[in-house]
């Protein structure tokens, strides 16, 4: 129904109920027996009702209401624009009968009429919004999308009645959880409030509940992941209403999301110095290398925003580098960028780049980091991970970079692996060429990211979806998480405390058993493990480590302005001997061939870092020595 046709179809409607109050209101008043001389005038009364309600009722814009989404403001309108109709004809008669005596309107029918018009047109609103909220036809709902809504404030209750509206809905709301007690009991929205997060999976079998809605957007994340810890065994699905700082319009039902790994880890944001950051990239032209990979382009987003003078997205595959430059042209069109196709490998080509652009800052993401892949192809990740990191600080100290912030890998600790002792050489490396250069070189160590390219998560994710299994190395296999904002956010805060030679610890909170992380998984999709989906274990791969590490046993922590961040205390090693060593290493990569090089590359780079391929319980022992040591920086 077009506007105009709705404006003149609802002025028709209430001129039939004025009309209708008004002769019920005289025959209330004469007990049903209306005197002659009334009765005369009640055509001139109900004309001049409908008249004067119906001016007064465009006057308070009550026809452009959306009265399915009716609420105490319209009450206080519809009741306003009554009374103060009635008003008009009480000083409307009282004018006539000064003129003419016949004229005589009963005081009571000022007051019946008011109320019973009210009754009338509040009713027929009360009336549309139960058909429009499908209240008539309840009963023949299928309850098979039964939902509860975990929350009975403003965002719960604005959730609810929205899916209440909705004609066939995908949640069907059924119930409130609140933690307020003095909510329990009741009702909101005719639904009741059965208690509090306690009595979660009480509620959910009694009542065959199929899915849950966290409308808790004030909660912090640590609350949010309890929540889904107690919901998670239950068997039904777990949405979630995004938190106040991610909402930017009114909240709606569109806004609901499926619950993901990150509300587990239960981590609140990191904060991050925007100053300092703003200080050492603002104005200055930044090379980012793997700009096209997960880390790399998450670091492209988040330093675009502080407007550097140009911004190199260098890479090796051209589909990604692409996609990224797409993007941030898309989202900072002001935004000068530069796309350099390119592999670290090759320095000829990197020298070429540094003279063409001359970068002054550099954040160095590029690399191989598929730890079995790496395993079964050694001299490829030397040549990547060392050589192209040799290649790109040996350029940035020769055209006098300021700051160069490699990405590095808790699996550099104590290698275990071909790419973390790949990584702790270049790390040495960096530290060497602070000793002497104009360049702060600085490292960042973490340790996994939710979602990068190569991490269980998506792999997990993929496997559910063709029904499993899910293959599990160990029971035993533990890992610490990050959020890829979230790392990325702290390597660039790190980037500003850089003096140079300095190794980065980013805090990676509490570890996460990658099995409890499965059966997560499986549960947050509706399923249950080792029922609908298989859990299988395969045994640790080659190089693979059950716990990770964050430091080594000779390196210790003093903390940062930031409390996430701590820096290890640089290693003693002669650069000299490292330099030589790589040459070593590098007449094996590029000369021999066969089966025998890829154990000739692992026997140097033994030589090189003497604790690669020590025993798994170490990395309990450098957990703590971390925990100890954070302790004692965070004090002082």
């Amino acid at each position: 129904m077009s506007y105009q046709k709705r404006i003149i179809f609802l002025n028709l409607v209430d001129a039939l109920i004025v009309a209708a109050a008004v002769t019920m209101a005289y025959f209330l008043r004469f007990d049903f027996q209306i005197q002659e001389n009334y009765y005369l005038l009640l055509p001139h009364v109900i004309t001049a009702h409908v008249v004067i309600v119906l001016i007064m009722f465009n006057r308070a814009n009550m026809y452009r209401r959306m009265w399915q989404y009716a609420s105490i403001g319209e009450l206080v309108s519809l009741v306003k624009a009554t009374f103060i109709s009635e008003l008009v004809f009480a000083l409307l008669a009282v004018t006539i009968h000064t003129h003419f005596n016949w004229f005589i309107i009963p005081r009571s029918i000022y007051l019946l009429s008011s109320v019973l018009i009210i009754v009338s047109i509040g009713g027929s609103r009360f009336a549309w919004r139960m058909v429009r909220d499908s209240y008539l036809n309840q009963a023949n709902r299928t309850y098979n999308r039964r939902t509860l809504i975990i929350g009975a404030g403003d965002a719960g209750v604005l959730i609810a009645k929205e899916l209440k509206q909705a004609v066939n809905p995908e949640l069907y709301p059924f119930a409130f959880i609140d933690d307020d007690r003095s909510k329990w009991n009741l009702q909101v929205l005719g639904m009741p409030v059965l208690g509090g997060r306690e009595k979660i999976p009480e509620v959910i079998k009694k009542f065959n509940i199929e899915k849950v809605v966290v409308a808790i957007p004030s909660a912090s994340k640590s609350e949010i992941a309890k929540i889904i810890a107690v919901c998670k065994d239950t068997g039904a699905k777990i949405k979630i209403l995004p938190r106040v700082g991610d909402l930017v319009n009114n909240i709606s039902v569109s806004m609901i999301r499926e619950v993901n790994v990150e509300d587990l880890l239960g981590r609140d944001p990191v904060q991050v110095d925007l100053q300092g950051i703003a200080n050492y990239v603002t104005d200055q032209i930044v090379l980012v290398t793997g700009a096209g990979g997960s880390i790399g382009s998450e670091l492209c987003r988040q330093i675009s925003p502080f407007q550097p003078q140009k911004l190199i997205l260098l890479g090796h595959g051209e589909n990604s580098i692409y996609d990224i430059e797409m993007e941030l042209s898309g989202s900072f069109p002001s935004l000068q960028i530069e796309t350099v196709i390119a592999d670290i490998q090759d320095y000829k080509r990197l020298r070429e780049v540094f003279e063409i652009y001359r970068p002054a800052v550099v954040f160095h993401a590029a690399a191989h980091k598929h730890v079995p892949l790496m395993e079964r192809n050694p001299a490829e990740a030397v040549k990547n991970n060392s050589f192209g990191t040799k290649n790109l600080v040996d350029c940035a100290h020769e055209h006098g970079v300021s700051r160069f912030v490699m990405i590095s890998t808790d699996k550099a600790v104590n290698p275990s692996s071909v790419m973390g002792v790949t990584k702790r050489i270049a790390e040495m490396y960096i530290q060497g060429m602070a000793r002497t250069s104009r360049t702060k070189f600085v490292a960042v160590r973490f340790g996994n990211v939710l979602g990068s390219r190569g991490s269980v998560i998506p792999l997990f994710k993929k496997q559910i979806e063709q029904g499993g299994p899910i293959t599990i190395t160990h029971p035993d296999m533990v890992r610490y998480f990050m959020t890829i904002p979230e790392a990325v956010q702290l390597v660039i805060q790190a980037g500003a405390f850089a003096k140079g030679g300095e190794i980065f610890i980013l805090d990676m909170g509490k570890p996460v058993k990658i099995a409890d992380l499965a059966h997560d998984l499986i549960r947050l999709s509706g399923f249950e493990p080792n029922v609908d989906i298989q859990i299988k274990y395969t045994g640790v791969r080659p190089g693979e480590k059950l716990f990770e590490e964050i430091l080594t046993n000779e390196e210790g922590v003093t903390a940062t302005k930031h409390n996430r961040i701590f820096v290890s205390k640089p290693g003693e090693f002669s650069l000299e001997e490292l330099e030589f060593m790589l040459k070593k290493i590098e007449q094996v990569v590029n000369g021999k061939s066969g089966p025998e090089k890829a154990e000739d590359v692992k026997n140097i780079l033994k030589q090189m870092v003497p604790t690669y391929n020590c025993p798994l319980t170490r990395s309990i022992i450098s957990r703590e020595v971390f925990n100890s040591h954070k302790e004692t920086a965070t004090t002082n």
